[in-house]
Protein backbone atom coordinates (compact mmCIF):
# COMPACT_ATOMS: atom_id res chain seq x y z
CA UNK A 1 0.00 0.00 0.00
CA UNK A 2 1.29 3.45 -0.87
CA UNK A 3 2.02 5.60 2.16
CA UNK A 4 1.01 9.23 2.59
CA UNK A 5 4.70 10.14 2.57
CA UNK A 6 5.22 8.37 -0.79
CA UNK A 7 2.24 10.18 -2.30
CA UNK A 8 3.65 13.50 -1.07
CA UNK A 9 7.08 12.76 -2.59
CA UNK A 10 5.45 11.72 -5.87
CA UNK A 11 3.45 14.98 -5.90
CA UNK A 12 6.59 17.08 -5.37
CA UNK A 13 8.36 15.12 -8.13
CA UNK A 14 5.50 15.86 -10.55
CA UNK A 15 5.69 19.56 -9.73
CA UNK A 16 9.42 19.58 -10.50
CA UNK A 17 8.87 17.76 -13.79
CA UNK A 18 6.12 20.16 -14.87
CA UNK A 19 7.73 23.36 -13.68
CA UNK A 20 7.05 25.08 -17.02
CA UNK A 21 3.36 24.14 -16.93
CA UNK A 22 0.47 26.12 -15.50
CA UNK A 23 -3.20 25.21 -15.31
CA UNK A 24 -6.03 27.71 -15.38
CA UNK A 25 -9.63 27.27 -14.39
CA UNK A 26 -11.97 29.10 -16.76
CA UNK A 27 -13.18 32.37 -15.25
CA UNK A 28 -16.52 33.75 -16.43
CA UNK A 29 -16.23 37.49 -17.04
CA UNK A 30 -19.59 38.49 -18.51
CA UNK A 31 -22.27 37.68 -21.06
CA UNK A 32 -22.58 39.31 -24.45
CA UNK A 33 -25.94 39.88 -26.11
CA UNK A 34 -25.71 39.83 -29.91
CA UNK A 35 -29.04 39.82 -31.74
CA UNK A 36 -30.86 36.75 -30.44
CA UNK A 37 -27.65 35.08 -29.29
CA UNK A 38 -26.27 34.95 -25.76
CA UNK A 39 -22.48 34.57 -25.61
CA UNK A 40 -20.18 33.98 -22.66
CA UNK A 41 -16.89 35.85 -22.27
CA UNK A 42 -14.41 33.94 -20.13
CA UNK A 43 -10.72 34.07 -19.30
CA UNK A 44 -8.95 30.79 -19.97
CA UNK A 45 -5.29 31.67 -19.33
CA UNK A 46 -3.45 34.49 -17.59
CA UNK A 47 -0.06 35.64 -16.29
CA UNK A 48 1.25 35.65 -19.87
CA UNK A 49 3.91 37.90 -21.38
CA UNK A 50 2.37 39.77 -24.34
CA UNK A 51 0.95 36.89 -26.39
CA UNK A 52 1.35 38.17 -29.95
CA UNK A 53 -0.14 35.50 -32.21
CA UNK A 54 -2.59 32.61 -31.71
CA UNK A 55 -2.66 29.54 -33.97
CA UNK A 56 -5.07 26.62 -33.70
CA UNK A 57 -3.70 23.07 -33.89
CA UNK A 58 -6.77 20.92 -34.71
CA UNK A 59 -4.81 17.66 -34.55
CA UNK A 60 -4.13 18.13 -30.85
CA UNK A 61 -6.94 20.57 -29.94
CA UNK A 62 -4.51 23.17 -28.62
CA UNK A 63 -3.69 26.80 -29.36
CA UNK A 64 -0.04 27.49 -30.11
CA UNK A 65 0.90 31.06 -29.20
CA UNK A 66 3.94 33.29 -29.32
CA UNK A 67 5.08 35.65 -26.56
CA UNK A 68 6.95 38.73 -27.70
CA UNK A 69 10.15 38.05 -25.72
CA UNK A 70 10.76 34.83 -27.66
CA UNK A 71 8.74 32.03 -26.05
CA UNK A 72 6.33 29.68 -27.79
CA UNK A 73 3.67 28.00 -25.66
CA UNK A 74 0.53 25.95 -26.07
CA UNK A 75 -2.89 26.17 -24.44
CA UNK A 76 -4.67 22.82 -24.07
CA UNK A 77 -8.32 23.57 -24.85
CA UNK A 78 -9.55 20.61 -22.81
CA UNK A 79 -7.79 21.55 -19.57
CA UNK A 80 -6.71 25.21 -20.10
CA UNK A 81 -3.23 24.04 -19.20
CA UNK A 82 -0.42 26.25 -20.56
CA UNK A 83 2.86 24.53 -21.40
CA UNK A 84 6.13 25.88 -22.79
CA UNK A 85 7.26 24.53 -26.17
CA UNK A 86 10.37 26.54 -27.02
CA UNK A 87 12.39 29.66 -26.23
CA UNK A 88 14.16 31.28 -29.19
CA UNK A 89 17.40 32.77 -27.95
CA UNK A 90 18.14 34.92 -31.00
CA UNK A 91 14.95 37.00 -30.74
CA UNK A 92 15.68 40.70 -30.20
CA UNK A 93 12.91 42.21 -28.10
CA UNK A 94 12.49 45.97 -27.69
CA UNK A 95 9.08 47.68 -27.52
CA UNK A 96 7.27 46.40 -30.64
CA UNK A 97 10.17 44.17 -31.71
CA UNK A 98 10.40 40.50 -30.86
CA UNK A 99 8.68 37.22 -31.67
CA UNK A 100 5.63 38.27 -33.67
CA UNK A 101 3.53 36.41 -36.25
CA UNK A 102 3.18 32.65 -36.72
CA UNK A 103 1.49 30.23 -39.10
CA UNK A 104 0.96 26.51 -38.54
CA UNK A 105 1.09 24.37 -41.69
CA UNK A 106 -0.30 20.85 -41.33
CA UNK A 107 -0.78 19.14 -44.72
CA UNK A 108 -2.46 15.73 -44.82
CA UNK A 109 0.77 14.21 -46.05
CA UNK A 110 4.34 15.25 -45.42
CA UNK A 111 6.18 17.32 -42.85
CA UNK A 112 4.32 19.80 -40.64
CA UNK A 113 5.85 23.25 -40.20
CA UNK A 114 5.60 26.27 -37.92
CA UNK A 115 6.50 29.52 -39.67
CA UNK A 116 7.71 32.35 -37.44
CA UNK A 117 8.34 36.05 -37.96
CA UNK A 118 10.71 37.63 -35.48
CA UNK A 119 13.24 40.42 -35.01
CA UNK A 120 16.95 39.80 -34.58
CA UNK A 121 19.97 42.06 -34.15
CA UNK A 122 23.57 41.64 -35.28
CA UNK A 123 25.94 44.35 -34.14
CA UNK A 124 23.90 47.51 -34.84
CA UNK A 125 21.77 45.99 -37.59
CA UNK A 126 18.15 44.98 -36.96
CA UNK A 127 16.45 42.38 -39.14
CA UNK A 128 13.02 40.86 -39.67
CA UNK A 129 13.22 37.11 -40.24
CA UNK A 130 10.87 34.53 -41.73
CA UNK A 131 11.94 31.19 -40.28
CA UNK A 132 10.47 27.73 -40.85
CA UNK A 133 10.66 25.02 -38.19
CA UNK A 134 9.75 21.37 -38.46
CA UNK A 135 6.86 20.84 -36.03
CA UNK A 136 6.13 17.42 -34.56
CA UNK A 137 4.73 16.37 -31.19
CA UNK A 138 5.09 19.89 -29.77
CA UNK A 139 8.76 20.06 -30.70
CA UNK A 140 10.51 22.50 -33.01
CA UNK A 141 13.54 21.37 -34.97
CA UNK A 142 15.56 21.99 -38.12
CA UNK A 143 15.16 25.80 -38.36
CA UNK A 144 15.51 27.25 -41.84
CA UNK A 145 15.65 31.00 -42.47
CA UNK A 146 13.59 31.58 -45.59
CA UNK A 147 13.99 35.36 -45.74
CA UNK A 148 15.85 38.02 -43.80
CA UNK A 149 15.03 41.66 -44.56
CA UNK A 150 15.92 45.03 -43.01
CA UNK A 151 14.21 45.83 -39.72
CA UNK A 152 14.08 48.87 -37.50
CA UNK A 153 13.03 49.95 -34.02
CA UNK A 154 9.47 50.04 -35.35
CA UNK A 155 7.29 49.25 -38.39
CA UNK A 156 8.31 45.60 -38.71
CA UNK A 157 4.82 44.17 -39.32
CA UNK A 158 4.24 41.28 -39.25
CA UNK A 159 1.68 38.48 -39.69
CA UNK A 160 1.83 35.20 -41.59
CA UNK A 161 -0.96 33.05 -43.04
CA UNK A 162 -1.18 29.93 -45.17
CA UNK A 163 -3.37 30.76 -48.17
CA UNK A 164 -6.06 28.49 -49.57
CA UNK A 165 -3.64 27.45 -52.34
CA UNK A 166 -0.99 26.48 -49.76
CA UNK A 167 1.29 29.47 -50.23
CA UNK A 168 2.97 31.40 -47.42
CA UNK A 169 1.88 35.06 -47.19
CA UNK A 170 4.13 37.28 -45.06
CA UNK A 171 3.13 40.88 -44.30
CA UNK A 172 6.20 43.07 -43.80
CA UNK A 173 6.50 46.61 -42.43
CA UNK A 174 8.30 49.48 -44.16
CA UNK A 175 10.95 49.52 -41.38
CA UNK A 176 10.27 53.28 -41.02
CA UNK A 177 12.06 53.87 -44.31
CA UNK A 178 10.48 56.34 -46.73
CA UNK A 179 11.46 54.50 -49.91
CA UNK A 180 10.95 50.80 -49.20
CA UNK A 181 7.16 50.50 -49.56
CA UNK A 182 7.09 51.90 -53.13
CA UNK A 183 10.21 50.06 -54.29
CA UNK A 184 9.15 46.71 -55.76
CA UNK A 185 12.75 45.46 -55.57
CA UNK A 186 12.60 45.85 -51.77
CA UNK A 187 10.81 43.27 -49.60
CA UNK A 188 9.70 45.79 -46.96
CA UNK A 189 6.20 47.30 -46.89
CA UNK A 190 4.84 44.35 -48.85
CA UNK A 191 2.72 41.24 -48.93
CA UNK A 192 5.22 38.53 -49.89
CA UNK A 193 4.17 35.18 -51.35
CA UNK A 194 6.30 32.05 -51.04
CA UNK A 195 6.13 28.33 -51.58
CA UNK A 196 6.27 26.28 -48.36
CA UNK A 197 9.97 25.59 -48.98
CA UNK A 198 10.72 29.32 -49.30
CA UNK A 199 11.09 29.43 -53.08
CA UNK A 200 9.29 31.89 -55.35
CA UNK A 201 6.00 30.57 -56.81
CA UNK A 202 5.95 30.40 -60.60
CA UNK A 203 2.59 32.20 -60.70
CA UNK A 204 3.63 35.21 -58.61
CA UNK A 205 2.54 38.45 -60.29
CA UNK A 206 6.13 39.71 -60.72
CA UNK A 207 8.43 37.13 -62.27
CA UNK A 208 11.24 35.92 -59.97
CA UNK A 209 9.96 38.12 -57.12
CA UNK A 210 8.33 37.37 -53.78
CA UNK A 211 6.33 40.62 -54.04
CA UNK A 212 2.58 40.04 -54.28
CA UNK A 213 1.30 43.55 -53.37
CA UNK A 214 3.00 46.69 -52.04
CA UNK A 215 2.63 50.19 -50.64
CA UNK A 216 2.12 49.31 -46.95
CA UNK A 217 3.28 51.07 -43.79
CA UNK A 218 2.87 48.64 -40.90
CA UNK A 219 0.48 45.72 -41.33
CA UNK A 220 -0.70 44.27 -38.01
CA UNK A 221 -3.51 41.94 -39.12
CA UNK A 222 -3.77 39.40 -41.94
CA UNK A 223 -6.60 36.96 -42.62
CA UNK A 224 -8.55 35.30 -45.42
CA UNK A 225 -12.22 34.60 -46.07
CA UNK A 226 -13.83 31.27 -46.85
CA UNK A 227 -13.45 32.05 -50.55
CA UNK A 228 -9.77 32.96 -50.16
CA UNK A 229 -10.04 36.78 -50.22
CA UNK A 230 -7.12 38.32 -48.32
CA UNK A 231 -7.64 41.18 -45.86
CA UNK A 232 -5.12 43.24 -43.88
CA UNK A 233 -5.32 45.76 -41.05
CA UNK A 234 -2.70 48.48 -40.99
CA UNK A 235 -1.51 51.33 -38.81
CA UNK A 236 -1.67 54.76 -40.38
CA UNK A 237 0.44 57.65 -39.16
CA UNK A 238 -1.65 60.37 -37.50
CA UNK A 239 -4.70 59.47 -39.61
CA UNK A 240 -6.20 56.72 -41.75
CA UNK A 241 -5.76 53.36 -40.08
CA UNK A 242 -6.88 50.91 -42.74
CA UNK A 243 -8.48 47.62 -43.69
CA UNK A 244 -7.42 46.55 -47.17
CA UNK A 245 -8.69 43.89 -49.55
CA UNK A 246 -5.53 42.54 -51.16
CA UNK A 247 -5.21 41.98 -54.91
CA UNK A 248 -2.05 40.79 -56.65
CA UNK A 249 0.07 43.49 -58.29
CA UNK A 250 -1.85 46.30 -56.56
CA UNK A 251 -0.16 49.33 -55.01
CA UNK A 252 -1.80 50.53 -51.77
CA UNK A 253 -0.16 53.93 -51.79
CA UNK A 254 2.04 54.41 -48.73
CA UNK A 255 3.82 56.76 -48.15
CA UNK A 256 2.64 58.97 -51.01
CA UNK A 257 -1.01 58.27 -50.27
CA UNK A 258 -2.44 57.60 -46.83
CA UNK A 259 -5.81 55.89 -46.65
CA UNK A 260 -8.59 57.17 -48.88
CA UNK A 261 -7.76 59.27 -51.93
CA UNK A 262 -9.36 62.37 -50.51
CA UNK A 263 -6.92 65.22 -51.13
CA UNK A 264 -6.06 66.94 -54.41
CA UNK A 265 -2.46 65.74 -54.12
CA UNK A 266 -3.45 62.12 -53.50
CA UNK A 267 -5.97 62.07 -56.34
CA UNK A 268 -3.37 63.51 -58.69
CA UNK A 269 -0.86 60.76 -57.74
CA UNK A 270 -3.49 58.03 -58.16
CA UNK A 271 -4.44 59.39 -61.56
CA UNK A 272 -0.86 59.14 -62.82
CA UNK A 273 -0.05 55.82 -61.13
CA UNK A 274 -2.90 53.52 -60.09
CA UNK A 275 -3.32 53.04 -56.33
CA UNK A 276 -5.87 50.99 -54.41
CA UNK A 277 -7.95 52.53 -51.64
CA UNK A 278 -8.72 50.72 -48.38
CA UNK A 279 -12.20 49.29 -47.98
CA UNK A 280 -12.40 51.01 -44.58
CA UNK A 281 -10.36 53.58 -42.67
CA UNK A 282 -10.40 55.35 -39.31
CA UNK A 283 -9.54 58.92 -38.41
CA UNK A 284 -8.92 59.32 -35.49
CA UNK A 285 -6.78 56.21 -35.52
CA UNK A 286 -7.69 53.11 -33.51
CA UNK A 287 -4.37 51.18 -33.77
CA UNK A 288 -5.75 48.00 -35.37
CA UNK A 289 -3.97 44.75 -34.60
CA UNK A 290 -4.89 41.10 -35.24
CA UNK A 291 -7.80 40.17 -37.46
CA UNK A 292 -9.78 36.99 -38.14
CA UNK A 293 -12.58 36.08 -40.53
CA UNK A 294 -15.82 34.84 -38.93
CA UNK A 295 -18.08 32.61 -41.01
CA UNK A 296 -19.67 30.31 -38.42
CA UNK A 297 -23.39 29.87 -37.87
CA UNK A 298 -22.74 29.76 -34.10
CA UNK A 299 -23.20 33.56 -34.00
CA UNK A 300 -25.45 34.23 -37.01
CA UNK A 301 -25.24 38.03 -36.72
CA UNK A 302 -21.46 37.91 -37.16
CA UNK A 303 -21.37 35.50 -40.10
CA UNK A 304 -19.27 36.91 -42.96
CA UNK A 305 -17.53 39.49 -40.74
CA UNK A 306 -13.99 40.53 -39.96
CA UNK A 307 -13.17 40.47 -36.24
CA UNK A 308 -10.54 43.13 -35.59
CA UNK A 309 -8.87 43.74 -32.23
CA UNK A 310 -7.30 47.10 -31.45
CA UNK A 311 -4.64 48.59 -29.22
CA UNK A 312 -5.43 52.28 -28.83
CA UNK A 313 -9.21 51.91 -28.52
CA UNK A 314 -8.79 48.64 -26.56
CA UNK A 315 -11.66 47.00 -28.39
CA UNK A 316 -12.88 44.28 -30.71
CA UNK A 317 -14.52 45.57 -33.89
CA UNK A 318 -17.07 43.48 -35.76
CA UNK A 319 -16.82 44.58 -39.40
CA UNK A 320 -19.71 43.15 -41.41
CA UNK A 321 -18.76 42.44 -45.02
CA UNK A 322 -20.97 42.77 -48.05
CA UNK A 323 -22.01 39.50 -49.69
CA UNK A 324 -19.21 39.81 -52.24
CA UNK A 325 -16.68 40.74 -49.54
CA UNK A 326 -15.58 43.96 -51.24
CA UNK A 327 -16.98 46.49 -48.76
CA UNK A 328 -17.66 46.85 -45.04
CA UNK A 329 -21.34 47.60 -44.52
CA UNK A 330 -21.57 47.81 -40.73
CA UNK A 331 -19.27 48.26 -37.71
CA UNK A 332 -19.90 47.46 -34.07
CA UNK A 333 -17.55 47.64 -31.10
CA UNK A 334 -17.05 45.49 -28.00
CA UNK A 335 -14.89 45.80 -24.87
CA UNK A 336 -13.77 49.44 -25.22
CA UNK A 337 -11.46 50.11 -22.22
CA UNK A 338 -12.73 46.88 -20.61
CA UNK A 339 -9.90 44.37 -21.06
CA UNK A 340 -7.13 46.71 -22.16
CA UNK A 341 -5.07 46.50 -25.33
CA UNK A 342 -5.98 43.55 -27.55
CA UNK A 343 -3.38 41.95 -29.82
CA UNK A 344 -4.51 38.75 -31.56
CA UNK A 345 -7.80 37.02 -32.42
CA UNK A 346 -8.56 33.50 -33.64
CA UNK A 347 -11.77 31.76 -34.77
CA UNK A 348 -12.07 28.00 -34.23
CA UNK A 349 -14.03 25.72 -36.58
CA UNK A 350 -16.87 25.43 -34.00
CA UNK A 351 -17.32 29.22 -33.93
CA UNK A 352 -15.57 29.84 -30.61
CA UNK A 353 -13.42 32.98 -30.60
CA UNK A 354 -10.14 33.27 -28.71
CA UNK A 355 -8.26 36.54 -28.33
CA UNK A 356 -5.38 37.89 -26.28
CA UNK A 357 -4.56 41.07 -24.40
CA UNK A 358 -1.35 43.08 -24.73
CA UNK A 359 -1.21 45.05 -21.51
CA UNK A 360 2.40 44.28 -20.58
CA UNK A 361 3.78 45.67 -23.81
CA UNK A 362 5.61 48.96 -24.29
CA UNK A 363 2.54 51.21 -24.12
CA UNK A 364 0.01 50.14 -21.44
CA UNK A 365 -3.07 52.29 -21.14
CA UNK A 366 -4.51 53.85 -18.00
CA UNK A 367 -5.43 51.26 -15.37
CA UNK A 368 -3.37 48.51 -16.99
CA UNK A 369 -1.69 46.10 -16.68
CA UNK A 370 -3.89 44.34 -14.15
CA UNK A 371 -2.41 41.88 -11.65
CA UNK A 372 -2.82 38.76 -13.83
CA UNK A 373 -2.25 40.29 -17.26
CA UNK A 374 -1.72 39.26 -19.96
CA UNK A 375 -4.56 36.87 -20.71
CA UNK A 376 -6.26 34.76 -23.36
CA UNK A 377 -10.06 35.07 -23.49
CA UNK A 378 -12.79 32.97 -25.09
CA UNK A 379 -16.18 33.94 -26.53
CA UNK A 380 -18.57 31.01 -26.89
CA UNK A 381 -22.28 30.56 -27.47
CA UNK A 382 -24.33 29.99 -24.31
CA UNK A 383 -27.88 29.06 -23.36
CA UNK A 384 -28.14 31.46 -20.42
CA UNK A 385 -26.80 34.71 -19.02
CA UNK A 386 -23.80 34.53 -16.71
CA UNK A 387 -22.53 37.69 -15.05
CA UNK A 388 -23.10 41.26 -16.26
CA UNK A 389 -24.44 41.69 -19.80
CA UNK A 390 -22.60 43.80 -22.37
CA UNK A 391 -23.69 44.61 -25.91
CA UNK A 392 -21.84 45.74 -29.02
CA UNK A 393 -22.08 49.44 -29.68
CA UNK A 394 -22.55 51.04 -33.05
CA UNK A 395 -19.59 53.21 -34.03
CA UNK A 396 -20.06 56.87 -33.30
CA UNK A 397 -19.35 58.77 -36.48
CA UNK A 398 -18.49 62.18 -35.11
CA UNK A 399 -16.13 63.48 -32.44
CA UNK A 400 -17.37 66.24 -30.19
CA UNK A 401 -15.47 69.40 -31.03
CA UNK A 402 -13.58 70.15 -27.83
CA UNK A 403 -9.90 70.33 -26.93
CA UNK A 404 -10.18 67.36 -24.58
CA UNK A 405 -11.88 64.98 -27.02
CA UNK A 406 -9.56 66.01 -29.86
CA UNK A 407 -6.50 65.51 -27.64
CA UNK A 408 -7.70 62.07 -26.55
CA UNK A 409 -8.42 61.11 -30.16
CA UNK A 410 -5.12 62.24 -31.69
CA UNK A 411 -2.51 62.76 -28.96
CA UNK A 412 -3.15 60.61 -25.89
CA UNK A 413 -1.77 57.33 -27.24
CA UNK A 414 1.73 58.89 -27.24
CA UNK A 415 1.53 61.64 -24.65
CA UNK A 416 -1.01 59.77 -22.44
CA UNK A 417 -4.29 61.10 -21.08
CA UNK A 418 -2.48 62.82 -18.19
CA UNK A 419 0.16 64.41 -20.43
CA UNK A 420 2.99 62.41 -18.83
CA UNK A 421 4.40 61.07 -22.11
CA UNK A 422 6.57 57.94 -22.36
CA UNK A 423 10.17 58.06 -21.15
CA UNK A 424 12.72 58.38 -23.98
CA UNK A 425 9.98 58.11 -26.62
CA UNK A 426 7.45 60.93 -26.32
CA UNK A 427 7.96 64.01 -24.12
CA UNK A 428 5.83 64.97 -21.17
CA UNK A 429 3.56 67.96 -21.81
CA UNK A 430 3.66 69.04 -18.16
CA UNK A 431 5.45 72.37 -17.89
CA UNK A 432 6.92 71.68 -21.31
CA UNK A 433 8.97 74.58 -22.75
CA UNK A 434 7.58 73.95 -26.23
CA UNK A 435 3.98 73.84 -24.97
CA UNK A 436 4.33 76.98 -22.88
CA UNK A 437 6.83 78.74 -25.14
CA UNK A 438 6.54 80.74 -28.35
CA UNK A 439 3.09 80.64 -29.98
CA UNK A 440 4.51 80.18 -33.47
CA UNK A 441 6.77 77.29 -32.45
CA UNK A 442 3.81 75.42 -30.94
CA UNK A 443 1.58 76.14 -33.94
CA UNK A 444 4.28 74.94 -36.33
CA UNK A 445 4.87 71.76 -34.32
CA UNK A 446 1.18 70.86 -34.29
CA UNK A 447 0.76 71.59 -37.98
CA UNK A 448 3.91 70.00 -39.36
CA UNK A 449 5.31 67.66 -36.69
CA UNK A 450 8.91 66.57 -36.34
CA UNK A 451 9.14 63.70 -38.84
CA UNK A 452 10.99 65.79 -41.44
CA UNK A 453 13.15 67.75 -39.00
CA UNK A 454 16.86 66.95 -39.04
CA UNK A 455 17.66 68.35 -35.58
CA UNK A 456 18.60 65.72 -33.02
CA UNK A 457 16.05 65.09 -30.30
CA UNK A 458 16.39 63.28 -26.96
CA UNK A 459 13.18 61.43 -27.85
CA UNK A 460 13.06 58.53 -30.30
CA UNK A 461 9.42 59.02 -31.27
CA UNK A 462 8.58 61.33 -34.17
CA UNK A 463 5.52 63.55 -34.06
CA UNK A 464 3.36 63.39 -37.20
CA UNK A 465 1.91 66.43 -38.93
CA UNK A 466 -1.64 67.33 -37.97
CA UNK A 467 -2.23 69.84 -40.76
CA UNK A 468 -5.19 67.75 -41.92
CA UNK A 469 -7.06 69.21 -38.93
CA UNK A 470 -8.85 72.52 -39.30
CA UNK A 471 -7.45 75.72 -37.82
CA UNK A 472 -10.17 75.56 -35.16
CA UNK A 473 -9.21 72.00 -34.18
CA UNK A 474 -5.49 72.87 -33.95
CA UNK A 475 -6.38 75.87 -31.81
CA UNK A 476 -8.54 73.74 -29.47
CA UNK A 477 -5.76 71.16 -28.98
CA UNK A 478 -3.12 73.85 -28.42
CA UNK A 479 -5.20 75.63 -25.81
CA UNK A 480 -6.16 72.37 -24.11
CA UNK A 481 -2.55 71.32 -23.55
CA UNK A 482 -1.61 74.85 -22.47
CA UNK A 483 -4.24 74.83 -19.74
CA UNK A 484 -4.16 71.16 -18.65
CA UNK A 485 -1.74 68.84 -16.80
CA UNK A 486 -0.87 71.63 -14.37
CA UNK A 487 -0.04 74.07 -17.20
CA UNK A 488 -1.25 77.68 -16.95
CA UNK A 489 -0.22 79.05 -20.33
CA UNK A 490 -1.88 81.78 -22.32
CA UNK A 491 -4.24 80.88 -25.14
CA UNK A 492 -2.97 80.72 -28.69
CA UNK A 493 -4.85 82.84 -31.23
CA UNK A 494 -6.56 81.63 -34.43
CA UNK A 495 -4.46 84.14 -36.35
CA UNK A 496 -1.25 82.38 -35.26
CA UNK A 497 -2.49 79.06 -36.65
CA UNK A 498 -3.64 80.68 -39.89
CA UNK A 499 -0.35 82.59 -40.31
CA UNK A 500 1.74 79.44 -39.88
CA UNK A 501 -0.36 77.51 -42.35
CA UNK A 502 -0.18 80.30 -44.98
CA UNK A 503 3.57 80.73 -44.50
CA UNK A 504 4.26 77.04 -45.08
CA UNK A 505 2.02 77.01 -48.17
CA UNK A 506 4.15 79.63 -49.93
Amino acid sequence: MTSTKQIYILHIFCIILTGCTSSNSEEIISSIEVGNSILTLSKVADNLDVPWDLQYDPLNNVIIFSEIAGKIKKLDLRTNEVTSIAHLEDVYQLRTLGLLGMALYQPNKGQHYLYLSYTSKTDKNIYSNLVRYDFKEDKLSNPKTLLQIPGNTGHNGSRIIISKDNKILWATGDAAHDNYAQDTTSLNGKILRLNPDGSIPNDNPIANSYVYAWGFRNIQGLTQSASGSIYTSEHGDAIEDEVNLIHPLHNYGWPQIEGMHDTDKEMAIAKISARTEPIHSWTPVIAPSGMAYYNSTAIPTWKNSLLLVTLKTQSMRILKLSDDGTTIVDENVLFTDYLGRLRSVLVLPNGDIYFSSSNRDWNPQKGFPKKKDDAIYRITKSNHVQGPVIRPKTVRKEIALSGKTLYEAYCSSCHKTDGAGIAHLFPSLRQSPIVLGDDNDLASLLLYGTADKKEKSPYEGKMPAFNFLTDEEIELIANYIRTSFGNTGSKISPQTIQSNRRQNAK
